[in-house]
């Protein structure tokens, strides 16, 4: 069992950041974000060691992050309410408006319905296939495409012109930075 806990906590320090990363997207929050990772990794644990592929952990705890994630969005009350007011912020030292650009980036994800908000996190965010998006949706193929194609048209509208005063003018996103 010490070998399989040691294991665990290596897969835990390597991916964590990676799976924080997802979670901020899904969720567009850092600490929420941080809850749901925290939350599929504790559901994980237990039933990591029965795994037939060990390494398809990393699948498994995204697909449980997933699965937890709808649920979370399927209770009727949550205990906090976001707004479209972002409160002023001190600087940072990051004079290159990246925050900036990645806050309006999660704004405009946030719009779009759950369901197409996940497709395009999973197939552009986290670079999953079609195939792999499906498996962790639960759904087929073309219905991934479905909803991505119709989140992509969605952000497509909402994003201004490049005569807009937006920081889209410039953006330039890593996905990968958090």
């Amino acid at each position: 069992m010490v070998e399989a806990d040691d294991s665990f906590m290596g897969f835990v320090v390597s991916r964590a950041a990676a799976l924080r990363r997802t979670a901020y997207w899904l969720t567009g929050d850092w600490h929420l974000g941080e809850d749901l990772v925290q939350t599929a990794l504790i559901k994980t644990y237990s039933r990591a060691g029965r795994l037939r592929n060990p390494d398809a952990l990393e699948a498994y705890v995204r697909k449980v992050m997933v699965t937890t994630w709808r649920a979370w969005w399927r209770r009727k009350w949550r205990a906090e309410v976001p707004t479209g007011m972002v409160p002023e912020t001190t600087s940072t030292g990051d004079t290159s408006g990246v925050v900036e650009q990645r806050d309006w980036l999660t704004g405009l994800l946030a719009e779009l319905p759950r369901q197409q908000r996940l497709a395009v996190v999973l197939r552009f965010c986290e670079d999953l296939s079609e195939a792999e998006t499906a498996r962790l949706m639960g759904c087929s193929i073309g219905t991934v495409k479905t909803h991505t194609s119709r989140g992509l048209a969605a952000l497509r509208d909402r994003w201004p012109t490049p005569e807009a005063d937006s920081p889209a003018r410039t953006v330039s996103i890593e996905w990968g930075s958090t």
